[in-house]
Formats: C-alpha cells, sequence, structure tokens
C-alpha cells in the first residue's frame, strides 16, 4: 500500500480496497439492533430522491472522496483548508452493521479527527425522532463511543442542515459528511453543499436484504456516472490540491 495512493479523488480513480417498516415511532421495547435495521432497511424519502437524481444532477450522487476507511484520510488537511466540523455516520462507517463498539480500524484516526475538528454522529436511527423519540438508544451510543449523536427529525437525505448548522455553529460548506451509503450519506452532503467522503462498509452480509438491493444500485450507477465522466459538485475547498486529504 505504501508508495500508491489510494481511493478517488473527485472524478479521478486510484486503486483503492475495496420491504416493509412503520412509520409509528418505535416503542422502547424494540432492541436498537432491530431499531437500526429498520431505520436502513426503508428509506422512501431517500429511494424517491435517488431516482431523482438518476435523471437530474447525477453528481449529487458523487462523492468527493473515496476511501477505504476513515484511516485514510488526513483530518488536519481538512482542517487547514478551512472545515470545521464532521458529521460521521454510524453503521459501516464507525463500527460493524448494528454495532456498539468502534472497528479497531478506524479508532486511532477517529481520535486524530477529534483533535482537530468537532465530531457528531448522525444516524438514521440512533436520534432520529421516528425511531427514537425519547434518545435512549443516542445516549447509549453516545457512552459506548464517546461522541455525540445529532437529536433530528428527517432521515438523510432528505430534510435539510439546519441541526447541523446550529450544533456545529457554521454554515454547511464548512462541513464534511463521511459515510458508506451513495444514496443517504454523500446525496444529503451534496445537496446540502456539504464536502463528501465516502468509505467502503466494513462488512455487508448482516445487511437486511433491502439495504443489500440498494447499495448494488447504487454502486452500479455511480461507477457507470463516474466512468461516463460525472463527477463530484464544486465546493469552495476542493481544488486540484485536495488530493492532500488523502494519505498516500
Amino acid at each position: 500500500m505504501q508508495g500508491s495512493r489510494v481511493g478517488r479523488i473527485g472524478g479521478l480513480s486510484y486503486r483503492r480496497q475495496a420491504v416493509a417498516a412503520s412509520r409509528r415511532p418505535i416503542s422502547g421495547s424494540v432492541s436498537p439492533c432491530k431499531m437500526s435495521m429498520l431505520g436502513q432497511n426503508f428509506n422512501s424519502a431517500g429511494i424517491r430522491l435517488f431516482f431523482k437524481v438518476t435523471a437530474g444532477d447525477k453528481r449529487l450522487a458523487v462523492p468527493h472522496i473515496s476511501v477505504p476507511d476513515i484511516s485514510f484520510v488526513r483530518w488536519d488537511a481538512l482542517r487547514d483548508a478551512g472545515f470545521q466540523g464532521c458529521v460521521m455516520d454510524k453503521d459501516n462507517t464507525l463500527t460493524d452493521p448494528y454495532g456498539k463498539a468502534l472497528n479497531p480500524k478506524i479508532r486511532t484516526s477517529l481520535a486524530e479527527c477529534r483533535k482537530v475538528l468537532p465530531v457528531v454522529l448522525f444516524s438514521n436511527s440512533a436520534g432520529l425522532e421516528q425511531f427514537d423519540p425519547q434518545g435512549e438508544e443516542a445516549t447509549a451510543l453516545e457512552g459506548s463511543l464517546g461522541i455525540p449523536v445529532l437529536r433530528h427529525k428527517e432521515k438523510k437525505p432528505a430534510g435539510g442542515v439546519s441541526e447541523l448548522e446550529s450544533h456545529f455553529g457554521c454554515s454547511a460548506e464548512k462541513l464534511i459528511m463521511v459515510g458508506d451509503r451513495y444514496l443517504t450519506d454523500v446525496v444529503f452532503g451534496n445537496r446540502n453543499q456539504m464536502f463528501t467522503i465516502y468509505v467502503a462498509p466494513f462488512d455487508t452480509a448482516r445487511e437486511p436484504l433491502g439495504v443489500k438491493m440498494a447499495r448494488r444500485l447504487e454502486d452500479t450507477m455511480v461507477a457507470k456516472w463516474r466512468n461516463g465522466g460525472v463527477q463530484s459538485p464544486p465546493h469552495p475547498f476542493f481544488t486540484v490540491d485536495s488530493a492532500g486529504f488523502v494519505k498516500n
């Protein structure tokens, strides 16, 4: 791995490693694991938006940077570029699917990130009013992961960023969105003028069938668009020097 760049910057490729659910609030009797599975398995607004992307601005699904995991990111370089906060997805970004502990691969990198940038976890289950109305799962995750969990009302990629801007005290363009899904994390970040980083999932074997199918569709479509020359949306902090955001 040493001596070669890993991942993808904008539209340039580099070597890298690589249904149904209730809309009612979920009661406390539902386990956190099942809550997280429900949150990921059905996202009607996200699916509708993704198909709008396919017929419209395909750039919204293309991340600014793609890496195997966050350990390949130079957080100090992102801070120096002007970014003021980092928004992290949970499953397959920080933890194994539905896990409560950080994946060992990224513990050191997350600590490095937190030294230079404030971090918040933005999940489609924990902290989401629909599935975690009392914030119990969010509070439990804050205890196990050691980072704050955003309380919010809408799933990614729907909705805006007012809650995130309020949390960080800055505009969305100064925030980094990190996640393993083009449909949710990348589209949400790009449509709200954030800087987007896609990470390859740790493990997809335990994901619900609906998530596996959506992921396969996303991967196929984004690869096709990239091969056709579609690049990530412009960002004021994303320039020809942005290759320095990824470790060699």
